[in-house]
């Protein structure tokens, strides 16, 4: 029999919406647990400890990872307002192709080699920077972590004034001022595409000498979780769009999920009926939180548990 686990969003992220009454039983009977660390982490060993998303994603991408440092940078669109700015889309949302490279990249390149790093942009949505030996960075946000809201608390460096938090802070300024002026954005926003108007930094890092997943099938939209599973030996596949038929043991991403009721009706109540039947073992829903419920099958004799209509504490 396999086991599951569903990756969710903040357990905040769905508000004040309710499981409905035969689901909120089977929650309350399982096991509520409290997770600790960031939640990729408690999917993939990594050796050495961290998360480094842009070597692993270059590996992904062009198999050339090996030997160097990376970090991504990648093409995102910036909005001002009355308060500062904020990172409206990134990724798929940017709607990028070749194009944007070809054109951009040369205005780009000369403010990063200067500086020693070396910028490409294997994939549309995907830029790098090759960086040199002994490079020190200051700490960066994952671009998920950023989105809507204020840019200032999601600088290089956060709230650090140091020389390396600074450097970066200028150069992401010179950037931004080389696209505010690109004539290809004016080609995509008549388009009806969004401006690149800024770069993101983050992911720093080199290749894992070992990434290791407890779960043979990894389904996911997120490009960098594919990316780990298959560095890790996992089957890597574009999230379905319900419940797939039980089979080897399944990491479900569904951190983007925010209808309560589509995810109980596409995910959570096939899941919740292949356990009673059998079909699975164990199910594990992992909030990005740090909620966390383990659900077995014989917990369904704990008539005595009260339901839970949710996945906060």
């Amino acid at each position: 029999m396999a086991r599951a686990r569903l990756l969710l969003p903040a357990a905040a992220r769905f508000g004040g919406q309710r499981l409905q009454a035969p689901l909120a039983r089977v929650l309350g009977r399982g096991d509520a647990l409290r997770l600790v660390g960031p939640q990729q982490a408690r999917c993939f060993d990594v050796l050495p400890a961290g998360w480094p998303a842009a070597a692993v994603s270059r590996q992904a991408d062009r198999g050339d990872a090996a030997g160097h440092a990376w970090l991504r940078a990648d093409p995102v669109h910036v909005r001002p307002d009355i308060t500062g700015a904020r990172l409206l889309a990134h990724g798929r949302a940017m709607q990028g192709d070749a194009g944007d490279a070809a054109a951009i990249l040369p205005a780009l390149k000369p403010l990063f080699g200067d500086a020693g790093y070396l910028l490409d942009a294997p994939v549309p949505e995907r830029w790098y920077l090759q960086l040199p030996e002994g490079a020190v960075l200051p700490a960066f946000s994952p671009p998920d972590a950023a989105l809507g809201a204020e840019l200032i608390e999601h600088l290089p460096g956060g709230e650090s004034r140091s020389p390396e938090a600074r450097r970066w802070r200028s150069l992401l300024s010179e950037v931004q001022v080389v696209l505010h002026n690109h004539p290809r954005n004016l080609e995509r926003i008549a388009a009806g595409r969004p401006a690149i108007n800024s770069l993101w930094f983050w992911g720093a890092g080199r290749l894992p000498t070992a990434v290791r997943c407890d779960y043979r099938q990894v389904l996911s939209e997120d490009d960098t979780l594919l990316a780990f599973a298959r560095l890790a030996g996992a089957g890597a596949a574009a999230l379905p769009a319900r419940y797939p038929e039980p089979g080897e043991d399944m990491l479900v991403d569904l951190r983007d999920a925010r209808d309560l009721a589509r995810l109980q009706a596409d995910w959570l109540a096939p899941l919740f009926e292949a356990l009673r039947a059998g079909a699975l073992r164990e199910l594990a829903l992992d909030c990005e939180s740090g909620e966390g419920y383990l659900l077995l099958a014989r917990q369904r004799w704990r008539v005595w548990r009260k339901p839970r209509h949710g996945f906060g504490a």
